[in-house]
């Protein structure tokens, strides 16, 4: 637009144009219109002493006003002088007036100043109206807030402090946003967070009191608990006794017998027990006040922090969780160590189940199923690490009967528990173990004690004392008295050992949550493994110790017959007391049939070895002088010490049992094995003095010494000393011994040379080995006899010619040898 303007003044500066443009901007300036910058720069643009021109047109301006000015000046200056003249004039009574009116105003002044004092006193007095009225209004709107404060004060000093943060609430939405221009509802603003502050540390700290509370009275709550589910479970149980007693009878009862029916009397007392304690059953609610829970979750609540108090509270329950669940190291010593311990942790789940039922929120049934998994694999561990420390059946069974309340008692809950009858099983298999430890010391006591001798019976009261301890079937009909039973008294103490325990291997199988058949099944196999293993140990180290002689294996040997019997007894009674009916019974049996079998093996062969041990001692009793040069002409002592010492022995096996075909087959084996056994020994034994390797030499007088004792020994054989032996078989045991004395004897070489290796050979027996090594101890002893006896020619020459015969039967039999090695 400038640039606009500026064209056109160009236009304009031309010569017969300059008058008129000083024109327009003298007009302007005597116009006072503003801005005069355009106008002013239109006189200097592109116009050389246009400066000068404009201020020369505008002293002529300023001269035609001046004029102008001056005329009108003149024209007026008459009237001026006369309008100063009539002021002159008046100027005396302006004066005059003056001074009436300042007495006018002096009088007026002193006469209103009692009317200002008293309108003054009415306008303060209004003033205070209006201001206690004011006052009046804002204190009608301060009195409600100023009263809930102090109403919340109070509240925080009884400490209800839900119903104070309701109250805060209410301030702040309805009381304070009126007055809210005041100081002090400035100051209430500013505390009510530091209210609600400490009373979030309050409600806290009484929620930390809380739990420590819990923590100390867990066991408390949970022993509680325990009791009133076992008495429930007493009570159940009598119950179900009281509507099932004329249905059957449970026959527990040591030795068979069966008690008077008391189910009736039993259940009317627990029923009466039940009543007494009905009035002072109590809950957890009795016991612990939850009142800080409730206060603290509903506080947070309404602060809008809910979910921080839940993750504390349960961040918390979980530490707690951890610390209950930590035994102590010595839990395992006492029932009362576990006790406590399940006290505790029942204790804690059933807070937790409180909670979860009086609250909503805080604690869920997810988290208690995940808080109760978690512990239920701690005490598994727990349990399985510490049970295994116990050595008492007794500390066992308590601990069984202690984790079957514990886990009734959290079942009633609603926790499952299948997991800790499962670590049942496994402690029973302890428990079993525990019982065979026992019981192997009770085996080991009753055979310590034992006589190993027949029990007298001296009249009936005491036979019948005997069998109603132990199912002894006497073959006898008349039963004359006194006698005596063919076992010893280890045997009914056995018995009862074993059914007392199938009673405690029962116990623990009670209140399992398992049928019939089942703890049958139980009860079978953990009777087995005391048999098997337990009993037959007992008896297999029994059978090795050292002082139990000859007798006492036969004793025992009739012993583990009589055990072995009564194994149908036993599987009945384990069928009585478990309510099994015979029909229904597919369990396995029980193995005693095979354990008292191995037993009684293990006696006969501990017979036949101290039967050789006892020979061994009266060989190494013999004192045979090798050198001599002819016999004594009877056998050794030492031999016929022996041969009566095996006639005594064989007289015991009278008393095995004989009582029918099959006792009677069964001794004679034992006996003619014994004897068998016995008589090979001794051959043996005989055969290798011979030829015993540190024996150099042997006289012809010493041959027939050594003759004379297997002769009695021969005897002793045909004696029939164990009857049972067909024909010359007791005395084929010295065959070998025969023939190879009867070849040197009779010095008939050359009929065995001819004959051997023919099946009819008189010497079928002799070894060429064995013949040619007792030849050489003779030839030598030949030799020392030729070199002491100092006689004829002729008996030297007769001496000399029998040994080249020595020594080309030597050779001889050295071929032999020869041949059956390269042979073999």
């Amino acid at each position: 637009m400038a640039r606009k303007s500026k064209l056109h003044l160009r236009e304009l500066y031309s010569e017969e144009n300059k008058d008129q443009i000083y024109d327009n901007v003298f007009a302007e300036i005597e116009s006072f219109e503003l801005p005069l910058g355009t106008s002013l720069r239109s006189v200097y643009d592109d116009q050389p002493n246009a400066h000068q021109r404009f201020m020369e047109k505008l002293d002529a301006c300023i001269r035609n006003h001046d004029r102008e000015i001056e005329k009108m000046c003149n024209f007026h200056h008459q009237g001026f002088v006369d309008a100063i003249t009539e002021l002159l004039k008046v100027r005396a009574d302006a004066e005059k007036l003056k001074v009436q009116v300042t007495d006018t105003n002096r009088r007026l002044q002193d006469a209103g100043k009692e009317v200002i004092a008293q309108t003054e006193e009415i306008i303060r007095c209004r003033i205070q109206q209006r201001n206690i009225t004011t006052v009046v209004e804002k204190l009608q709107l301060c009195l409600p807030v100023l009263e809930m404060y102090s109403k919340l004060k109070e509240q925080m000093n009884v400490k209800r402090y839900y119903s104070a943060l309701k109250t805060m609430e209410q301030l702040e939405n309805m009381y304070l946003p009126r007055v809210s221009q005041y100081r002090f509802c400035q100051i209430m603003i500013e505390n009510l967070p530091k209210l609600r502050e400490e009373i979030k540390e309050i409600s806290m700290s009484d929620l930390k009191d809380f739990l420590e509370s819990i923590r100390k009275h867990s066991d408390k709550i949970g022993e509680t608990a325990m009791k009133q589910a076992q008495q429930q479970k007493t009570f159940n149980t009598a119950l179900q006794k009281q509507n099932n007693v004329n249905y059957g009878r449970n026959m527990y009862a040591i030795n068979g017998r069966v008690p008077e029916p008391k189910y009736e009397i039993t259940s009317k007392r627990t029923l009466e027990e039940e009543d007494e304690h009905e009035e002072e059953v109590l809950t957890a609610h009795d016991l612990v006040d939850f009142s800080p829970v409730y206060r603290c979750l509903h506080i947070y609540s309404v602060l809008g922090d809910g979910e921080t108090f839940e993750n504390y509270y349960r961040k918390q329950r979980r530490k707690q969780a951890r610390l209950v669940l930590q035994p102590q190291s010595s839990m395992h010593e006492t029932v009362e160590g576990y006790r406590r311990y399940f006290s505790q942790i029942v204790g804690f789940f059933v807070v937790e189940d409180h909670i979860l039922h009086v609250t909503q929120g805080l604690v869920t049934r997810a988290y208690t199923d995940e808080l109760w998994n978690m512990a239920l694999s701690k005490i598994i561990a727990v349990l399985r690490t510490h049970s295994s420390y116990c050595t008492d059946p007794d500390l066992v069974l308590e601990l069984k009967n202690l984790i079957v309340v514990f886990a009734d008692t959290l079942q009633g809950y609603g926790f499952p528990v299948n997991r800790l009858f499962d670590l049942l099983f496994e402690i029973r298999d302890q428990y079993n173990e525990t019982l065979l430890k026992k019981w192997a010391g009770l085996f080991r006591d009753i055979f310590e004690a034992d006589n190993y001798s027949p029990i007298p019976v001296a009249n009936e009261e005491e036979y019948k004392i005997v069998i109603s301890k132990f199912p002894f079937q006497d073959p006898e009909l008349d039963k004359s008295f006194p006698k005596k039973l063919p076992m010893s008294q280890s045997v009914p103490q056995i018995y009862i050992q074993v059914k007392e325990f199938i009673y405690a291997s029962l116990k623990f199988s009670e209140s399992l949550h398992r049928s019939s058949t089942e703890i049958d099944d139980m009860l079978r196999k953990s009777t087995n493994l005391l048999l098997t293993r337990t009993l037959s140990s007992c008896l297999q180290n029994l059978i090795k110790k050292p002082h139990i002689g000859l007798t006492e294996l036969v004793q025992i040997i009739i012993n583990t017959t009589h055990l072995e019997q009564a194994c149908k007894y036993l599987e009945d009674f384990i069928t009585n007391i478990t309510n099994i009916s015979q029909e229904t019974v597919h369990t396995a049996r029980l193995y005693g049939l095979s354990t008292f079998k191995d037993a009684r093996h293990a006696a006969e062969g501990e017979i036949y070895t101290k039967l050789n041990q006892k020979i061994d001692e009266f060989i190494q009793l013999a004192d045979y002088n090798w050198t001599m040069s002819e016999s004594a002409g009877r056998a050794s002592g030492y031999l016929m010490d022996l041969i009566n010492f095996l006639r005594s022995t064989f007289q015991v096996f009278t008393h095995l049992p004989n009582n029918n075909n099959d006792h009677a087959a069964m001794s004679g084996k034992v006996a003619q094995t014994a004897c068998m056994s016995a008589c090979q020994h001794l051959s043996t034994s005989l055969m290798q003095m011979l030829l015993d390797s540190e024996l150099k030499q042997i006289s012809m007088g010493a041959v027939q010494q050594f003759n004379l004792d297997v002769i009695q020994c021969e005897l002793f054989a045909s004696s029939e000393p164990v009857p049972g032996f067909h024909g010359d078989t007791l005395q084929l045991a010295f065959i070998d011994l025969r023939q190879l004395l009867d070849l040197f004897m009779v010095w008939d070489w050359s009929t065995y040379l001819a004959d051997y290796g023919q099946p009819t050979s008189k010497y079928l027996r002799v070894n060429p080995s064995t013949a040619l090594t007792l030849l050489e101890k003779v030839h030598r002893g030949m030799k020392d006899t030729s070199k002491k006896n100092n006689i004829f020619a002729q008996f030297r020459k007769n001496d000399r010619d029998k040994q080249k015969l020595i020594e080309t039967v030597v050779k001889q039999l050295r071929s032999l040898v020869n041949g059956m090695s390269q042979h073999t």
